[in-house]
C-alpha cells in the first residue's frame, strides 16, 4: 500500500501534463511505516531518453538517481518508487517496465489521454520478476 495526497497526485498529474506527449519521470520520496508506504515529496526528473522514444519511454540517469539518494538521506526520507506517466496509453506498467523495474519500489503510473492527465495507479514487481500488482492507493491528508 502507498498514501498519497492530493497535492501530490495533482503534482504528478500537472508534470505529466506539461511533458505530454512525452513521458514524464521522477522520483517518490517518504517513508515506510507498518508495510504502508507514505509520500511525503516527489522529485520530478527530466525524462533522459533520447527524443525518438521519449513518447513512450523514460529513463532516470545514474548521476538523477545518486542525486535523489543523497537528498533523501540528507533529509530523513527513503527511495519509496518512482512515477512515470503513459501518453495516450492505459496507466498499467508494459514490457518494457517489466524488464526495468526493481522489487519492492512502487511504480506510478498516470494515464494521460489528448494531453489530458486521467488515471492514476501504482503497482509493484514481485521478488521474482516475473508480474507486477497493483498497489492500493490510499488517499493521504
Amino acid at each position: 500500500m502507498i498514501v498519497l495526497n492530493d497535492n501530490l497526485t495533482n503534482e504528478i498529474k500537472t508534470h505529466a501534463k506539461a511533458d505530454y506527449p512525452y513521458e514524464c519521470c521522477g522520483i517518490i520520496l517518504g517513508k515506510i511505516e507498518n508495510s504502508v508506504k507514505i509520500t511525503l515529496k516527489l522529485l520530478p526528473i527530466s525524462n533522459a531518453k533520447d527524443e525518438a522514444n521519449r513518447h513512450n519511454r523514460f529513463l532516470i540517469t545514474d548521476a538523477e538517481f545518486t542525486k535523489a539518494s543523497i537528498y533523501a538521506l540528507k533529509n530523513g526520507y527513503e527511495i519509496l518508487g518512482f512515477y512515470h506517466s503513459h501518453p495516450d496509453h492505459p496507466s498499467a506498467p508494459s514490457k518494457y517496465d517489466l524488464d526495468h523495474a526493481w522489487p519492492f519500489y512502487s511504480y506510478i503510473i498516470v494515464s494521460v489521454e489528448k494531453g489530458e492527465a486521467k488515471l492514476l495507479t501504482s503497482w509493484e514487481l514481485e521478488n521474482d520478476r516475473t508480474k507486477f500488482n497493483q498497489e492500493t492507493i490510499i488517499k493521504g491528508e
